[in-house]
Formats: C-alpha cells, structure tokens, sequence
C-alpha cells in the first residue's frame, strides 16, 4: 500500500469516526474525495477536498467539517501537523519515517512499484494502428501505433486486462485498387513493359515482391485473364503480404497485437446482418430517406429509401445509412458490426484513430451507446498528425514508399526509443513536431536523452563506488536530509501518475512525469559539483555514501518502471 492509497484509508476512517458519533449522516458519496500533494509544497504534504465536497450532502458548514476532520487526522502518528485552509480544504504534513518507509517500499516492490489494482481485472480492448492494408505504415500510423500500446501497457499495470487489437480494413474498394496495383506489378514481373504507374494506383516499389511471387507461381496464367478471374486471388495475396510487412513494421517499434480482425471475415460470417436484425428488433434501424444535402442540391440527386441507424437519439446529428443504394454495407454500417463484435468480449472499448476521422465519432460513438445499453465505456482518442523536421526546417527523407515517409525510415534513423518517447511528449490530439537532429540532441533540452541520461547516470555509480574502493556498508534512511526526502516525495507521485494516466487514457502523463523526476535527479547530481560534501560518493563517510546510494537506486526503479510503460529501455551506459 502506497502513503496516498493509506492515507485515502485515513480520511474513511476519520469520515466513518464522525459518522459513528452522528457527527457525520451516513451513507454519503465520497466518490469525487481528492487525496493528492497541495498545489505548493509549502502547505504540507497531503491534501484533501473531503470537507469541501460533503459539506453540502451533509447539511453543514465545509471549514467546520474540516475542523472537525483536522482533529480525526492530526491524531495519526504519522501526521504531523493538520490544518485547515481557505473555506475548507486540509493539508497535512507527513512524519519523515514515513517517506523513508516509501523508498523502502520501492525497494522491495521493485518493477510492481506504482502498480495499481484499480482496474480491478475489468477486460479493455484497445484497438489501435488499423492502417488500411496497401501498403507499409506511414509517419501519421506511427504516432497512433505508439500511444496506442503505451496506453494499452499503462491499463494493464493499472489493473485491467487488456486486448491490443487491429482491425483489417480487408474489404471494400482499397483492397480492390491494390489487387489490380499488383496485378500491373504482375505483368511487369513477366516481362511487360508497364510504364507510368496509372493514377488511383498504388505506385510503390514494395508491392513489386508480391507480384514477383505470384509470376513465379502462376506464370502468365493472369495477364490476359478477365478481372474476375484473378482479382480474389491477388487481392488475398497482397492483403496477406501488406498485413506480414505492417507487423514487421510495428515489431520495429516493439509494438505486438493480440489479436487482429478482418472486416472481410467479418462481413463474411453475416455480422453486420446480425447486428441490423437486432438493431431493428430494438427499433434502432428502420427504413427511411436521407435529406437532401445542404446548400444547392446536384441535380442528379434522388431520394432513395435506406436503412438508417437512429443515431439521433444517442447525440448525433442525423440519422445514418447503414447500407449503400446497392445493397453493400456502408463503412459506418461494417464499423457497427465489429464495435458490437468487440462489445461482447470487453467490458470497454477504446479506438486510437487519426484525426482526420473526427467527424466520425459521435456517430460510432452513437453505435456504442446502443448496441451495449449504455453500459460499456467506450472512448475514441484523436492522434493529431506530424510534421517531420530537421534543424527546425521541413525534413525530406527519402521514400521507399513511392509517395511517403515510412515509419520503418524513421526508425531506422533515430532508433526505436527516440521515436516512442518523442510521441508521448505531448497531449495526443495536440500536433507535434518530430525534428531528426532534436531527438537524438544529447541535451536537457531533449526529453528522452535526459531522462536516459538520468538512469545511465544512477547505474554508473556502482562502477565508480568500485572505482573508488569504497567498503560496502548498509544504508540508514535517517541521514538523508530535507532536500533528499524531497526527492522521495516526487517518487511517491509516480503511483498516482500511474491511476491518473489509466483513468484519463493518456501515456503522456508517464512521459511528463518523468521529465520531472530526471530534471530532479540531475539537479540533484550537480550540487556535488559546487558542493564536495553533496556528492554521493564520499570515500570518507561509507554509511551516507550507501544512504545515497540508496537513494539514487530508488530513483532509478521509479524511472525504469515509467520507461517500461513507454516501452522505452533504461540504459545502463549512454553510447
């Protein structure tokens, strides 16, 4: 148990103390109750809104509630001072044992420090990537593939039991458009002079080994046959060598999915059949005319009869087609049939997508609320583009794509860690600038550098202890000072960075908080160089050197922990 989680039991049991002498009605929420450091350190160590949130429900004035908490809690051993400020809110400070107890705690939790029951093993499944299958995954899927299985690793230390999913989008007219790409790569293969790849193809080079394979197994058995003759067979094909070039795509980024789900498969089994005969038993789908389109209406426009999924009733605008003039499913019509596939094993949902899907939120969203009644959260997170920069100046790297810049490229550039916790370095749906030359600056003014900087440095001083011929001796928590138990406290926020990040679904609250505890550390290391007797190692004092030692070790968990949720690696030696 962590000093804020024990001190969330403090305040219940103060609150079920003021209840049981009538002081207190029973049976009020204590739901929206905050236990959290005050804003400035100054006022103590622990705060709480207790008072000021169930003043009201209670009938009573909130400082006099306060007053009467403040009493409850300033008996605690290991508070103290308890007082009450403004209209109502207490702030507490903490005895130094129990800072000292938390290092210990973090100590022997080791990588399950911050780890957090608050998921309490509720099944999430987070969809993210879900890239179109024509090609190799772009700088825009990069971002989205990061804060994806950031999110979806920080759920999982959170407490819920998490399914990393992709979702095929193997059916529809792309796959089309890129089986008769292959198909021309295919004649090409054989020996036809092909030319300039048409407009509305796909022109890169990498579709070139997948025709290459299927000339070498049927020979020019396709080149004169009709469209539909071969059209089933390339589009499998590519679909198979897109899908085995995006996970090798993703691998470089260490990025791995549980499960991956075929909205051709999908529509094949008679999903989204299922989903509109129970939408319509539900009185969700009935049979009506879209209106006409706003401004000056194109005079081949006609009013057809169609399907239309009420999403009106769930906050949408209008109502939406869940089946073309032709028969054939609509994009919105197949996504509710695999939202509603994915409702039936997860107790929640969450889709990454790129922002250029917003105007299809509310209306999935829509779908959501009523294929599940309402009761499975499900959250859609934006991922705003980026924009690729060297030096401050637009970046052109070259395109093994054809026509842009592949996540494998950027990669291969910068490296793996550079890239993750680059992307996690802002809000998600905030756009982001990636300069080459700024992500592998060795500076304070990188953020990746600096926190790996800060571990390399912490696993260097067992070397230099060594170095210096130090004899071991045990730590004694006792002799850090003021400044070293602020460092604790900073540590003790990371669990509560961990429950806060999970609950709002946003990684980069990791990534932020480990700037923090980097520029700390280092701040921390440097007043050795003014300052001989703040140094960590000290040849002639072996106790306080281990105290540090300590310390710093304790640090460093806290750091490798953050940097694993990153999928990040904490590097013992800086090259």
């Amino acid at each position: 148990m962590t000093l804020f989680s024990r001190f969330s039991d403090h305040i219940d049991a103060a609150l079920d103390a003021l209840v049981a002498r009538d002081a207190l009605p029973a049976g009020l929420d204590r739901g929206t109750i905050s236990i959290e450091p005050p804003r400035d350190p100054s006022h103590g160590d622990v705060a709480t809104n207790a008072a000021m949130v169930l003043a009201k429900p209670a009938g009573t004035n909130p400082r006099a509630l306060a007053e009467l908490l403040v009493a409850e809690l300033g008996a605690l051993d290991e508070v103290t001072e308890a007082s009450v400020a403004g209209p109502g809110f207490i702030n507490l400070r903490v005895a130094d044992a129990s800072w000292r107890d938390e290092l210990a705690l973090i100590h022997a939790e080791g990588g399950d420090y911050g780890r957090s029951a608050m998921g309490e093993g509720r099944s999430v499944n987070v969809e993210y990537v879900s890239a179109n299958p024509t090609g190799p995954m772009h700088v825009g899927h990069c971002r989205g593939a990061v804060v994806g299985d950031a999110l979806a690793a920080l759920l999982e230390y959170a407490g819920h039991r998490v399914t990393r999913e992709y979702y095929v989008n193997d059916a529809g007219a792309q796959v089309d458009v890129l089986a008769r790409s292959v198909h021309m790569r295919y004649r090409e293969a054989l020996g036809e002079e092909v030319g300039a790849i048409p407009e509305g193809l796909y022109p890169g080079d990498y579709l070139k080994p997948v025709a290459e394979k299927l000339a070498a197994e049927y020979g020019d058995r396709y080149v004169g046959a009709p469209e539909s003759a071969w059209i089933g067979l390339f589009r499998a094909e590519a679909v198979s060598a897109m899908m085995d070039m995006i996970r090798d795509d993703l691998a470089k980024l260490g990025i791995h999915h549980d499960l991956f789900s075929s909205e051709a498969e999908l529509q094949a089994e008679g999903k989204p059949a299922a989903a509109e005969k129970w939408l319509r038993e539900h009185d969700l789908v009935y049979d009506g005319q879209l209106e006409a389109p706003k401004g000056e209406t194109p005079e081949d426009w006609e009013p057809v009869e169609l399907p239309l999924f009420r999403s009106t009733r769930f906050g949408d605008d209008q109502d939406r087609p869940i089946k073309k003039s032709d028969g054939s499913w609509t994009y919105f019509g197949a996504d509710l049939a695999y939202h509603f596939q994915k409702s039936q094993n997860a107790d929640e949902l969450i889709d990454i997508w790129g922002a250029d899907h917003a105007g299809t939120v509310k209306r999935i969203k829509a779908a959501v609320a009523a294929l599940t009644g309402g009761k499975t959260r499900f959250d859609v997170k934006l991922v705003q583009m980026v924009r690729l920069l060297k030096n401050g100046e637009p970046f052109k790297m070259s395109k093994r794509a054809g026509n842009f810049v592949t996540l494998a490229d950027i990669v291969d550039e910068v490296g793996k860690d550079a890239v993750r916790f680059t992307m996690l370095t802002r809000k998600a749906d905030a756009q982001m600038d990636f300069d080459f030359a700024k992500v592998v600056e060795a500076s304070r003014d990188n953020p990746v550098f600096y926190v790996q900087y800060a571990h390399a440095r912490i696993a260097s001083l067992k070397r230099k202890l060594a170095e210096a011929g130090i004899a071991a001796a045990a730590p004694n928590p006792a002799r850090l000072d003021d400044h070293e138990l602020g460092l604790v406290k900073l540590l003790v926020q990371f669990p509560r960075i961990v429950e806060s990040a999970a609950s709002a679904r946003e990684p980069h609250r990791v990534a932020f908080y480990l700037g923090d505890v980097a520029a700390a550390f280092h701040a921390w290391w440097n007043m050795g160089n003014d300052r001989p007797d703040a140094r960590v190692i000290l040849a002639d004092d072996p106790e306080l050197t281990a105290t540090r030692l300590y310390l710093a070790d304790g640090i460093g968990q806290v750091v490798r922990n953050g940097l694993h949720l990153m999928g990040v690696e904490a590097l013992e030696e800086m090259s």
